[in-house]
């Protein structure tokens, strides 16, 4: 059970770290300027934000294992449409796919987990999925850099073929059926409104068209009503009386959201600018992946004890320092001396949010509402990973419709000093909403431990 899991989650955390050190190689081969970039990023998560809910609920009512094994095979499927894609329009309605059956497969992977053990060994469980989930994301960069600069971008989406037919042959013999007789109708309407909405904002951002922003903003203004009529809400709007709720949100938004525009500009910067091939890129960033996942649960024991508060600043501040480093780095800069005291300093800034801030979006609300809250943040993460990649290079003023080399000599080092001042206001708001006495609890629930994990290893 725990290894069609594993296999099963670690193929889409491979897939989220893979990808990035791609993009270089899929402009030059495909034509693709930063926006269409933009779009093979964000394709993915739109789809995958906007349903992750829906796919959590859809395996809950109609079987976590059936749900499990469509997401893998739609997975597998759209993985190879990926990287037999023939120009770039293609690999972006590809990778829309990809998150569809993403959506349906995250969720089910822990669900699963939760369900096939008893309180007494699932701990033991969850922390060998997680731990080896995280292995997984954090390999995605070092793989990715070696197929890209040994043969082609294509086999990065080749590798999930096997990786995921295996999980599929182990969970169709091992794992048990399972699903929440209790559980309420699917809220299609919801699902609806809330993906035509980030669609088309995220359209409205990257292609600069007021009127499918405006459109989109309606659509998810549609949503909330709906939500709020509901019986069966995908998104229990309740959850957000809770200013600590709704604050560590907020600061989720703001940081994942630089984090996610930074990222995207600073492998094309090390990659386009400094020559960098794509296993030296990959493996340039490899620090803050290995601070993520070797002190995330410190860091949160350490918040368990002091609050939430306290870190949630701190941690910020210090990746917003880095991010103005990481603004600096220009041709001829060393490795040693530019790129990887902003990688650590960015690293450590982060590896002091996640943790604490996981803790304080479940410490602001009932232990019954501990899935639903986790599944929130995680979907607020993604969202804003997909902003962060439309709304800031626009800001910056960066062409997106021109070339990249072009493009990251103009609005680069703007870009990035405009996710460090994200950063910062995630600390602000983290100050101001999280209770300075709040004491988070231990992270026991299945869905904290997958929030955690799934930052960890997609953060980079």
């Amino acid at each position: 059970m725990i290894a069609a899991t594993v296999l099963g989650s670690g193929v889409v955390f491979l897939d989220g770290t893979v990808v990035n050190v791609a993009l270089p190689a899929v402009s030059a081969d495909l034509g693709a300027s930063v926006r269409g970039l933009q779009w093979m990023l964000d394709g993915y998560l739109v789809t995958l934000s906007a349903l992750l809910l829906l796919g959590g609920s859809a395996g809950d009512r109609h079987g976590r294992r059936q749900v499990f094994v469509a997401g893998l095979v739609g997975f597998s499927a759209a993985s190879v449409l990926c990287g037999l894609a023939p120009g770039l329009g293609f690999l972006i309605v590809a990778r829309a796919l990809q998150g569809v059956a993403g959506a349906l497969l995250v969720p089910a992977s822990l669900s699963i987990i939760s369900s096939g053990f008893d309180a007494d060994d699932r701990g033991r469980a969850i922390g060998a999925w997680s731990g080896l989930a995280a292995i997984a994301g954090a390999a995605g960069p070092l793989v990715g850099g070696w197929l890209v600069d040994a043969a082609s971008w294509r086999l990065i989406f080749f590798i999930n073929v096997p990786v995921a037919a295996a999980a599929v042959a182990i969970a169709v013999r091992h794992v048990p059926e399972s699903r929440d007789e209790d559980a309420g109708r699917l809220d299609l309407t919801g699902a609806a409104l809330v993906s035509a909405g980030i669609a088309l904002v995220a359209y409205g951002l990257i292609e600069r068209s007021a009127v499918a922003g405006l459109a989109g903003a309606a659509a998810l203004a549609a949503f909330v009503i709906v939500e709020a009529r509901s019986d069966h809400p995908m998104l229990p709007l309740t959850l957000f009386r809770s200013w600590q709720f709704t604050g560590a949100n907020l600061t989720t938004v703001a940081v994942y959201g630089a984090m996610g525009a930074a990222w995207f500009l600073i492998v094309l910067r090390l990659q386009v600018t400094l020559g960098y091939s794509a296993l030296e890129a990959g493996s340039s960033l490899l620090p803050f992946t290995i601070l993520m996942v070797t002190l995330s649960a410190r860091i949160g024991a350490l918040a368990q004890r002091i609050g939430a508060r306290g870190p949630m600043t701190v941690g910020p501040l210090g990746s917003a320092a880095g991010l103005l480093l990481f603004a600096d780095i220009g041709p001829g800069d060393h490795y040693g001396r530019a790129v990887l005291p902003a990688v650590l300093l960015f690293g450590i800034g982060m590896t002091v949010t996640v943790a604490p801030l996981t803790a304080a979006v479940l410490g602001a609300v009932e232990r019954r509402r501990a899935g639903v809250a986790s599944a929130v943040n995680n979907v607020a993460a993604r969202l804003a990973g997909l902003l962060g990649i439309a709304l800031i290079p626009a800001v910056a003023g960066i062409d997106t419709g021109a070339g990249v080399a072009r493009s990251l000599d103009t609005g680069y080092p703007t870009a990035l000093r405009i996710s460090a001042a994200a950063c910062a206001t995630g600390a602000a708001i983290a100050w101001f909403f999280v209770r300075d006495s709040a004491r988070v609890r231990p992270v026991t629930h299945p869905a904290q431990s997958h929030a955690c994990a799934d930052a960890c290893v997609e953060a980079a």
